[in-house]
């Protein structure tokens, strides 16, 4: 039997086998049979990778394969690995299916020892070139694949210019990078049962262990974990040929963008540094240079790169990202990928190139990913508003954010757990700060470019980002920075525009955004493939007029509940706790509230449906505390207040008691309270058909839908549609007035749900409400499983998902099942969600596959589910035409 395959040269593979080479090897293959400049190398695939987390250990037959090809790499290149004449020196990266920029280990100048570096001098004649590589190897190695602390290398390099007299690394002569690569050793010797490695095969086995460990790194989980993307995916490791930008000023390295990653301008967008290695460029050591001035630099080498680009992004239809080096004036392509792009950049590159024929109007609507839209709708700074800016840094991702300074990850993701909204403030982050950088409201460094790592991040999540301020002095230890003459300690609030790259002290008022044209063209293309309907949840006449501006058919569900607050709730508190009289007069009250709360939202989406959800919650959650109320009872005691006063404060106390449940949000609410306090539902039913006829008095169209929550019994559903029909029909009487109207209920427990076909005959439509339905499904209280519980489960994979994010599969066979148990007894019955789910991308597509009428999300999360709901579509059709 053949022995599986676990090691492809880059002329084996393609940019289909991502999966299985990870996408920098399958691109590297497609590159390479593309014939661009690719430097010789061979792909370990994910298979391996896999096996290595499952056993420790390489699959039999692995090794047999990387000396093979590491034979047939010196062959292609005529070069030895650890030769003491003409070195094979490489590099060993990693490379997953979904891109995870700087998440994993990458090892350069591979092959370097004692011997080697003579062999490089003898070589290139250039003794100053092969030390530093060595000590950059040293180093490297060190740190990722022994894990030794790398500020005690950069403190090395640190003392060795104070001893010299030098400000930067590239001052140090080839005498002293000999010295250090000495001090390097030692530090590695000093730090580990081991001394460094002369033998290149060793260098190289550590190596890719070191890069296939690094796939369950803390930052490699927390990115895939914030990402979606799976843990049994694996690591593909790259060998390839070290190319060196580091040559001299003959040299460089580079990232080019087939297109402005943060606009989408047609336009090569990039960094590079001549005399440099790549990790110089997005590690920000060095300030590098825009990639159009590389043509006054190195003009052959920069019309190659153009001609480069020019092929891949013809080639893949889509903006390419890629890495490159210059090694004496020959370009190399090192690497590409399909390049991460803001929101904005995303439409535009889309719309774009659906103009320039490279890709259909539903190739463009796939290319978008629905939660990039939340970038669009980040707040940005007030015009209006007087601002101090302190400094301006380079624009690396858009939109704004205010927030306390704060320099280290951990506090940041600490003070953000506890609700706190920081900017997360680094010299320059590293893939290690990812814990903090999801926590912050944006990002803030003082050195790297706009493809530095934090930029490059900062996109990805839709955070603001403002890199590269040269004028903020950070002083860790004293946890303040200057800039500019002013000083900012940690804790004080500041802003930061990424569209602008200000940063100014103090809290700016933020303003919410408004769709690009590009989004328009877009979800317009989406709504004609789309088949489900998209609404809102609102409870306003605001909230309902943005969510009609994003593009909503309807409210899906108006909270009555939250009209009841404010300074209304005295009122509320009358019709609870009154006296028969009293509690007469404040329904009399709330019903003049209600309709005027009503008319406004009716108001604002004439012509489409508003489902308006009778009072929902317990109404002891409208009532003084238990607890305050016991400690002012103790209080006015202890201070011996008038008997009067005290009684009336215990009469409150003891009716507040009686109305206290063990378990309130399975007990006194929804229909139960309407059949216990009919009094209150016949008000706002009122309330709701009087406003829908003063809508229509002034020519308008009002789309009324009533809805009963937490039904479970057709019975209750019955009841209460009696008193709904005939409330509604004496103000249309009352009116003379003829208002279509519809009565539904919201499916939010799994008895409802299973006998959904007896409830259906009285309900003209179903909303799930799939907070409450999952909590009754699982069990859960939301409140407290997602703060004491569900980290757990989703940590131990217990659960894959958050089930109160994304549709638990239990759930959706629950929707199911009501829905086609509903459309057996009443074919016509109108079928949503009305829960949080009804914005998240994945529960959408579920949705559509169910077959429902709409869902319903909040206002800002309409453009999303319109493109969610529209990809489902057309991945359907992918499917289907697959098993076909």
């Amino acid at each position: 039997m053949d022995q599986p395959k676990y090691v492809y040269a880059f002329e084996e593979g393609n940019a289909d086998m991502k999966f299985l080479l990870g996408g920098k090897g399958a691109n590297l293959c497609e590159m390479t049979g593309l014939g661009l400049p690719v430097p010789h190398g061979f792909s370990i695939s994910t298979d391996t990778s896999r096996y290595f987390s499952a056993n420790n250990d390489y699959p039999e037959g692995f090794q047999n394969q990387v000396e093979e090809n590491l034979n047939k790499l010196e062959e292609k290149t005529g070069k030895k690995l650890g030769d003491d004449d003409d070195p094979l020196l490489v590099s060993v990266r990693s490379g997953a299916a979904f891109s995870m920029p700087g998440m994993m280990d990458t090892v350069l100048n591979l092959g370097l020892n004692d011997t080697s570096v003579r062999g490089l001098i003898k070589q290139t004649g250039n003794d100053r070139f092969a030390y530093d590589s060595y000590r950059r190897f040293i180093q490297m190695f060190g740190k990722v694949v022994l894990k030794i602390d790398g500020q005690l290398f950069e403190d090395a390099i640190i003392d060795m210019k104070k001893v010299k007299g030098v400000k930067q690394d590239v001052d140090l002569t080839a005498g002293d990078l000999k010295e250090l690569v000495e001090i390097f050793k030692a530090i590695v010797n000093n730090n580990t049962d081991i001394e460094f490695p002369q033998d290149p095969l060793e260098q190289l086995d550590y190596s890719i262990k070191a890069v296939f460990e690094s796939w369950n790194n803390k930052r490699a989980k927390n990115y895939r974990k914030h990402y979606k993307i799976s843990d049994d995916l694996g690591t593909a490791v790259n060998v390839q040929t070290m190319v060196f930008g580091n040559k001299g000023e003959t040299s460089a390295t580079g990232v080019a963008f087939t297109r402005d990653a943060a606009t989408g301008e047609k336009v090569t967008y990039g960094d590079y540094l001549t005399n440099a290695q790549g990790e110089d460029v997005v590690a920000g050591i060095r300030q590098t240079k825009p990639i159009l001035e590389m043509g006054e630099d190195f003009p052959e080498a920069f019309s190659d790169l153009m001609t480069a680009l020019d092929t891949l992004e013809n080639h893949y239809r889509d903006m390419c990202d890629t890495e490159f080096t210059i090694e004496q004036g020959q370009l190399y392509m090192l690497q590409t990928r399909i390049g991460k792009r803001t929101a904005a950049a995303a439409l535009r590159i889309a719309v774009d190139m659906e103009k320039e024929g490279l890709i259909t109007k539903e190739e463009a609507v796939m290319r978008i990913e629905p939660d990039q839209l939340d970038q669009l709708l980040h707040p940005r700074f007030d015009p209006e508003s007087q601002i101090d800016v302190m400094a301006k840094g380079l624009n690396a991702s858009p939109g704004a954010a205010v927030g306390k300074v704060v320099f280290d990850a951990d506090a940041a993701e600490e003070m953000g757990e506890k609700g706190e909204r920081v900017i997360l403030t680094r010299w320059e982050t590293t893939p290690d700060d990812l814990h903090g950088m999801i926590a912050a409201q944006g990002i803030l460094t003082s050195h790297g470019g706009k493809t530095s790592h934090a930029a490059v991040v900062a996109r990805g999540m839709g955070k603001p980002c403002v890199a590269g301020c040269a004028a903020l002095n950070i002083d860790v230890k004293s946890h303040e920075f200057s800039i500019n003459g002013f000083v900012i300690k940690e804790g004080d609030i500041i802003s930061i525009n990424g569209t602008t790259g200000e940063v100014v002290k103090g809290s700016v008022p933020l303003v919410a955004p408004t769709p690009t044209p590009e989004l328009k063209t877009i979800l317009g293309w989406a709504d004609k493939i789309r088949k489900l309907g998209v609404r809102a949840n609102a409870d306003n006449p605001e909230d309902a007029s943005k969510a009609r501006e994003f593009g909503a058919e309807g409210i899906g569900l108006a909270r009555t509940e939250h009209m009841f607050l404010g300074d209304r709730l005295p009122i509320v508190q009358k019709m609870i706790l009154g006296s028969e009289e009293e509690q007469a007069i404040a329904l009399v009250d709330l019903l003049n509230i209600q309709t005027n709360d009503f008319v406004g939202i009716f108001s604002a989406m004439s012509g489409l449906p508003v489902t308006i959800r009778l009072l929902d919650p317990p109404l002891h959650e409208f009532l003084p505390s238990e607890e305050e109320l016991m400690v002012e009872v103790v209080r006015m005691e202890y201070e011996e207040a008038s008997e009067g006063d005290l009684k009336e404060k215990k009469d409150l106390l003891s009716r507040v008691q009686t109305m206290t449940e063990a378990n309130p949000m399975l007990g006194l609410r929804g229909c139960r309270l309407g059949i216990v306090r009919p009094d209150i539902y016949e008000m706002q039913v009122r309330a709701i058909m009087e406003a829908a006829c003063d809508v229509k008095a002034q020519g308008k169209d009002p789309r009324v839908e009533i809805m009963i929550p937490l039904v479970a019994l057709d019975t209750e559903l019955s009841y209460l549609r009696g008193i709904t029909e005939k409330e509604c029909e004496d103000v249309l009487e009352k009116r003379a007035m003829k208002i279509e109207y519809k009565i539904g209920t919201m499916i939010e427990l799994p008895r409802a749900a299973v006998t959904a076909d007896e409830i259906a005959k009285y309900a003209d439509f179903f909303s799930f409400g799939t907070n409450d339905l999952t909590q009754t499904t699982f069990g859960f209280s939301r409140d407290d499983v997602e703060g004491k519980i569900l980290a757990r489960y989703l940590d131990r994979k217990i659960l894959k998902s958050n089930p109160f994010e994304t549709l638990d599969p239990a759930v959706v066979k629950l929707i199911d099942m009501a829905c086609t148990m509903g459309r057996e007894t009443r074919p016509d019955i109108k079928l949503g969600i009305c829960g949080e789910h009804g914005g998240d991308p994945d529960s959408v597509r579920a949705c559509h596959q169910i077959g429902l009428t709409y869902v319903s999300c909040s206002p800002y999360r309409v453009p999303l589910a319109r493109l969610a709901s529209a990809q489902a579509v057309l991945e359907e059709k992918v499917n289907t035409s697959i098993s076909a």
